[in-house]
């Protein structure tokens, strides 16, 4: 088998989108616009439902990884690369998780629900960086940014130094 199942694929690119977006949102729209800002609350319920979105694609993808057969262990041809490479995978769903699950931790600890999708008319708190979540999602989203140029920089390793064409793998077409 040469590539990864179809639903796994989409999801990869689907998910490489979303995240990256969500990071960019995350540290370039909301982190600057002050909490009375009019412009947060949208900005604050994009970003939540964005941030749901891809906690679900990602536990349909993990779902799908487990499920499915996938094609044999890429070989960087050097063992500390390739547990690396394990461990950055794996990471991902890690991190991408723990993001999901700080996110949340922020919605409810700071009652964003009712104001952000109940339109409660309660103003959002003057901060949210006195909140425990709210540390740990700014953490992880650094490790998250980090993890993602070490995989795209494995992608380009195997693309232009070890020239055997891993990408078609995370591609459409056949799989045999």
């Amino acid at each position: 088998m040469a590539r990864y199942h179809p639903l796994l694929v989409a999801l990869h690119w689907i998910l490489a989108g979303l995240i990256i977006g969500a990071l960019v949102m995350g540290s370039q729209v909301l982190a600057p616009l002050p909490n009375d800002s009019p412009d947060k609350m949208f900005s604050l319920w994009a970003h939540m439902t964005v941030g749901l979105v891809i906690g679900t694609l990602m536990l349909l993808r993990l779902v799908t990884r487990l499920r499915t057969p996938h094609p044999p262990k890429a070989d960087a041809g050097n063992g500390l690369l390739n547990i690396g490479a394990r461990a950055a995978h794996w990471g991902l769903y890690v991190l991408v998780l723990l993001m999901v699950v700080s996110g949340i931790g922020i919605s409810i600890t700071a009652g964003l629900p009712a104001i952000v999708f109940g339109g409660s008319g309660t103003p959002l708190p003057e901060t949210f960086d006195d909140l425990t979540p709210r540390v740990l999602h700014g953490i992880t989203a650094t490790l998250l940014a980090l993890t993602i140029v070490a995989h795209i920089a494995g992608w380009l390793y195997h693309q232009y130094v070890l020239k055997d064409g891993l990408i078609r793998r995370m591609w459409f077409g056949p799989r045999a």
